[in-house]
């Protein structure tokens, strides 16, 4: 048996969020599948002070056009208790990232040192055999101005993989471009996690990239509930779950609660910091959440995914609030399962929100299951007999 070549990955270290946490472990283990010794990279690469300050003040802006009477009293009453409860606030928030770090040392095998823009220890690239970047969106310019570390900037070419990384915007700001097309162009092998992603790779260097589904659904759902652990909080009863990581609309709220009043369903919000106890759920009790939930309410990619691996009735809602428009990867996602259906505006009766038809999406997965191991294959060089 030959010496087992090494990989490390390159993402978003971020232990505050579901989908981020899912997808590097299950990045880990399609790339343990294949025969390797896989330890992600910690990366503490950050926004620059002045980047956060320019998406505050657009987002402040955006906010307030047109906004009611109503919804900034909401706002102030939010602010009110945001600064009477911060204590509070500050030891759930410290608690979730406490849960989510804990989840990680026992899934995921991360570095024992850190790496950032300005601090690229001396011999990396010798540590490993191959680096692999993505999911998530580590090519998002605005989560860390387009950092060079997510290009492998530090890595000879031949050691350069993208694995279904996300933009999470349709087309890159000026100021990145040259960098962008340059790094873009030193990648060994290229994918991505949605059809945008393919055409600004196309546009920036003239090269096809391969779209893949997210690592997170290349495990399957016995796989997922394997690591999965109900929370203490969880309802007995039945109950409708919700996770919004955008702002809920007043008619969204109204459509909420009348879905659960007509099942009798109570109402579990797993963003809502108010209800400190199931903010504070880990990535394990989020898999046992959707998964028993009656029906589930979201505008999170992840979230969807997450549905359609447990076969869950789920409703997709667009993202309120952000800067850039994020619906890229959510429309790849439901037009590659053909569950376009399952976005909100398409449900229409009582029927529509409940049944769920999943017969069609088994084909689908392992063919792009299929599709996703053989460019990681030819990408790393993988014999067919692993």
């Amino acid at each position: 048996m030959g010496i087992i070549k090494k990989i490390g990955i390159l993402t978003i270290n971020d232990y505050t969020n579901y989908g981020n946490r899912l997808q590097n472990y299950a990045s880990q283990e399609v790339l343990k599948s294949l025969g390797f010794s896989v330890e992600t990279v910690v990366n503490n690469t950050k926004r620059t002070h002045n980047l956060n300050q320019e998406i505050n003040i657009i987002r402040k802006i955006g906010n307030l056009n047109g906004i009611a009477i109503e919804d900034i009293l909401e706002k102030i009453k939010f602010k009110l208790w945001s600064y009477i409860y911060k204590n509070k606030i500050q030891e759930c928030k410290n608690k979730k990232k406490g849960v989510f770090k804990k989840f990680t040392s026992v899934n995921i095998s991360e570095t024992d040192y850190s790496i950032s823009k300005d601090n690229i220890p001396r011999g990396l690239s010798e540590k490993f055999d191959y680096f692999v970047t993505g999911s998530d969106q580590v090519w998002n310019p605005m989560y860390r101005d387009g950092s060079p570390i997510d290009f492998l900037t530090f890595a000879p070419k031949n050691k350069k993989i993208a694995y279904a990384p996300s933009f999470g915007i349709s087309q890159i700001p000026g100021e990145h471009g040259a960098n962008y097309s340059v790094w873009l162009s030193d990648m060994s092998s290229l994918s991505v996690r949605e059809g945008a992603g393919a055409n600004i790779i196309k546009k920036m260097t003239g090269r096809d990239a391969i779209v893949l589904v997210d690592p997170t659904l290349m495990l399957s759902k016995e796989k997922w509930l394997s690591i999965s652990k109900e929370a203490i909080n969880k309802p007995k009863d039945e109950y409708l779950l919700t996770y919004f990581l955008g702002k809920v609309t007043k008619e969204n709220k109204k459509a909420i609660k009348q879905i659960a009043l007509k099942r009798n369903l109570k109402i579990v919000n797993l963003a809502d910091i108010k209800d400190m106890d199931r903010y504070t759920a880990d990535p394990s009790e989020f898999i046992d959440y959707i998964n028993s939930a009656s029906v589930f309410l979201t505008d999170s990619f992840h979230g969807a995914v997450f549905s359609i691996l447990l076969e869950k009735p789920f409703i997709i809602y667009d993202r309120i609030g952000s800067v850039h428009s994020m619906n890229s990867r959510m429309d790849t996602l439901l037009s590659t399962f053909n569950l376009n259906s399952r976005k909100w505006n398409n449900i229409t009766s009582d029927i529509d929100v409940f049944n769920v038809d999943y017969s069609h999406i088994a084909p689908i997965l392992e063919v792009e299951r299929k599709k996703a191991l053989g460019y990681l294959k030819e990408a790393l060089h993988v014999n067919e007999e692993i």
